[in-house]
């Protein structure tokens, strides 16, 4: 089954890739509900696509599409995968965060767990990510 759900997600990203007018019909086909619940539950190489499909919505959404994504509990599944040590799955993370915070104000506290996830795992996912995550870190957060 989960290579069907892998193919599933991957697709979902692609959708979620393009405009907000595809995103507005992932959301209204109540698809973002089940992609953060495999965030949370679904074994690792799911956990991955999802991360994407998430991730390239928060790149190309309304800011109310955002905020719907935030209410439907995706913040806490993407500063969760940012401590799984594959830094393709740490950048895809990162920037979804880091979408949501340049569009959503006052959003930085509710992404309080995930700053300290960025400051932990930052530094096991290669110089890129590393200098990726400070900028972060140092846009969102004063942090030294």
């Amino acid at each position: 089954m989960s290579g069907i759900e892998v193919v599933t997600c991957s697709t979902i990203s692609n959708i979620t890739a393009r405009n907000e007018e595809q995103i507005q019909a992932i959301i209204e086909a109540n698809i973002i509900a089940p992609l953060v619940h495999l965030l949370q539950n679904a074994e690792f190489d799911i956990k991955e696509q999802a991360a994407k499909a998430i991730s390239n919505a928060t790149s190309g959404g309304t800011h109310d599409q955002i905020r719907f994504l935030v209410s439907q509990g995706c913040i806490k599944q993407l500063c969760d995968l940012l401590c799984y040590f594959d830094p393709e799955v740490f950048t895809v993370c990162l920037q979804g965060l880091e979408n949501i915070l340049k569009k959503v104000e006052r959003i930085s506290s509710i992404v309080a767990e995930g700053r300290e996830n960025i400051k932990h795992c930052q530094y096991y996912n290669g110089t890129e990510n590393y200098e990726k995550a400070m900028e972060v870190l140092k846009t969102y957060w004063y942090y030294n």
